[in-house]
């Protein structure tokens, strides 16, 4: 397959096209395929858009950078600009995802940028994976209003536990440190359906519970 539509799309070109092709590969059509990429790409782009947040909206508390943060990197905007890409016309997939439009499938798009960003990274280092997120994201970060707040966290997990059905997760404080008007909170999420545990840390509970929230709505929100 020619992938050079696709890097003139990013605007990056790579020099080892192994990278490329793995990023590419479902795991539906063999290995190796593009799961670790997945993994390395989410938190590269989780690093790149906070420290572009930070830069940008330097009013902006700390909760607020992280209900942007979540917004930005969730699955709906991935999808969106994984769209912008084509990136359904480069994937290559197994006989049966084929034939259920796999190549189509949010969540897959999805796992498929995240995984391209990995490659990048990879292949060009931090500022090469800093430069193509951002030519990915200009439009959403030049139309972000930092007044407007999306859904935060907890409303996007509980929404997604609620369309799956299961029990909404349970936030218990575990430590408080420092004097009262210094104080750090460590706030544990738990959903023992999905024997998913995380831990989240602000200045407040309301902070400390969204970081929590976060942690876990990427481990199950995919």
């Amino acid at each position: 397959m020619d992938w050079r539509p696709l890097e003139h799309a990013i605007g990056y070109e790579f020099s080892r096209p192994e990278l490329i092709l793995r990023s590419l590969t479902h795991r539906s059509y063999g290995t190796p395929h593009n799961e670790r990429l997945e993994f390395l790409g989410d938190s590269v782009l989780n690093c790149i858009i906070a420290a572009e947040l930070y830069d940008r909206f330097d009013k902006l508390s700390e909760g607020d950078l992280t209900v942007h943060r979540t917004n930005l990197v969730r699955q709906q905007a991935l999808h969106r600009i994984a769209q912008g890409l084509a990136l359904g016309d480069f994937l290559l997939l197994g006989e049966g995802e084929l034939k259920s439009g796999g190549h189509t499938r949010p969540s897959i798009l999805a796992d498929a940028l995240e995984a391209l960003i990995g490659a990048v990274f990879l292949d060009g280092g931090f500022g090469a994976a800093r430069s193509v997120i951002r030519g990915l994201y200009a439009d959403l970060l030049r139309d972000l209003d930092p007044k407007s707040i999306g859904k935060d966290p907890k409303t996007l997990l509980q929404e997604l536990l609620q369309s799956r059905r299961i029990a909404l997760p349970k936030y218990t404080v575990i430590s408080t440190i420092g004097a009262a008007h210094s104080q750090q909170f460590q706030v544990e999420c738990t959903i023992p359906e999905l024997d998913i545990r995380t831990t989240g840390s602000g200045g407040s509970r309301r902070v400390a519970e969204q970081e929590a929230a976060l942690l876990a709505f990427e481990k199950i929100g995919k």
